[in-house]
């Protein structure tokens, strides 16, 4: 068991493979998709064909120009036998390619006046503060009320400031219909698809920093440092009970639930997945704790599937063995079901949504969602390479809530000093003043 504990201290459909017929050299290739959106695509080569790699990478991956393909190589999103190539690089026999392609973009967008918290944008960029019940980009079940309709309205009034008319833009992502002299508002990296610029993910209702690339080149060299680890994704998580140490390493693969079918659970087997998500103790009150929370990896649903099996579900998370919360709940902490320890704690569908109605007739309800935020994201500007960081304001109710612990039994309440990079300040400032329903 590999959770380590000390006392100090995200089906997308994509690109697919397309098998050229002059070259059915690569018949060991595969394609995944990760939390962050972006698909893994990897080919052996059979044969000892010498060729360049970019015209290699040409015939086997559909709808993606040659010079698309150099860009995506420039940017770091393929590597030969573990090495970033340059374009001309000769694959041989024998040799692994290893790609990453960020998510595809769109058809046809429909500009929706949806409110957007907008912590930085640029011509490379923008940073989005997302707010809970927010899908990031339309779907089959869900093709209005997304984030990506909300942008849409974003950059149709920009588009009108400057006199340019934005029916011209609703054709495929971002794009205007006659590309002559226009830029798009947004990376046009795959065309096929309803998400224009999206480089990564977050579930529908965790809040908080996500960014949107605005050009190709942002696009690529963002997807890239996703894939390649080396963005900083700090979250925080309001949790049932206290861990028992103040902070930790939890490194347990992840895989599908052996028994459900949308769950994620702790397994120690071929199919699953190398995990790892440092926490820090940041407040403790009387049932209930604050976590800050370190990526390692993006596995889906990973924070949620960690705490669950050191006993520590996020509240609201009612899947993973969390628990909703009221007023009631405050005065006498009640004991979550994925209070155990290292178990796949877990509820199918159809329990949560037995227990989502009970919420909807409990008048003292607080929240029923898991009470998960994005708190920060920082990775190198794709213009200067130079790191920059992104702070989010915690949204309601969670910010309420947390207030609200702080103060309903103040004996109980205490904060943990450690180094982070989290402004608490700025991500949640204390208050007096609390809506009515937080009120006893």
């Amino acid at each position: 068991m590999a959770v380590h504990q000390t006392s100090s201290g995200s089906p997308i459909q994509s690109h697919n493979p397309a098998p050229s017929p002059k070259n059915s050299v690569a018949d060991d290739g595969h394609a995944e998709v990760d939390h962050d959106g972006a698909e893994q695509q990897c080919f052996v080569i059979r044969r000892d064909i010498r060729r360049r790699v970019d015209q290699y990478l040409r015939t086997r991956l559909k709808g993606i120009s040659r010079s698309r393909v150099q860009k995506l190589i420039d940017a770091g999103g393929v590597m030969v036998n573990g090495r970033q190539p340059k374009s001309s690089t000769t694959i041989r026999q024998g040799d692994r390619i290893d790609i990453v392609l960020p998510p595809p973009a769109i058809r046809v967008i429909q500009p929706e006046p949806i409110t957007l918290d907008i912590l930085h944008e640029d011509e490379w960029f923008v940073v989005v503060n997302k707010q809970a019940d927010l899908i990031v980009h339309p779907a089959r079940s869900q093709l209005r009320g997304t984030l990506v309709n909300g942008l849409a309205h974003h950059f149709m009034l920009q588009q009108q400031q400057q006199g340019r008319d934005w029916k011209r833009w609703q054709t495929r992502g971002f794009r205007p219909q006659d590309k002559k002299n226009e830029q798009s508002p947004t990376s046009t990296v795959g065309e096929d698809d309803l998400r224009p610029g999206i480089v990564h993910r977050l579930d529908k209702h965790t809040t908080g920093a996500i960014v949107v690339a605005k050009n190709d080149e942002a696009h690529w060299n963002i997807a890239s440092q996703f894939q390649n680890r080396c963005v900083h994704k700090t979250y925080l998580a309001l949790v049932h009970g206290i861990p028992d140490e103040p902070a930790g390493v939890i490194d347990v693969p992840i895989g599908k639930h052996p028994t459900y079918r949308e769950p994620y659970a702790v397994r120690f087997d071929s199919s699953a997945k190398a995990s790892v998500t440092v926490y820090r103790t940041r407040e403790r009150y009387r049932g209930y704790s604050l976590l800050e929370l370190e990526l390692k990896t993006g596995r889906t649903h990973q924070l949620r599937v960690h705490l669950s099996y050191i006993g520590c579900p996020i509240v609201g998370d009612i899947w993973y063995g969390g628990e909703p919360v009221g007023l009631d709940d405050l005065k006498v902490p009640s004991i979550a079901a994925g209070a155990r320890r290292y178990l796949n704690s877990a509820r199918d569908k159809e329990q949560g949504q037995r227990i989502e109605e009970d919420c909807s007739r409990r008048d003292d309800l607080l929240i029923c969602r898991p009470a998960l935020h994005a708190a920060r994201l920082g990775f190198n500007h794709p213009k200067d390479r130079q790191f920059v960081a992104f702070t989010a304001p915690m949204h309601e109710p969670m910010a309420a809530l947390v207030n609200c612990l702080r103060q309903i039994d103040k004996s109980s309440f205490s904060r943990i000093e450690a180094p982070s990079d989290l402004d608490m300040d700025v991500i949640l400032p204390s208050t007096t003043t609390l809506p009515q329903k937080f009120q006893f």
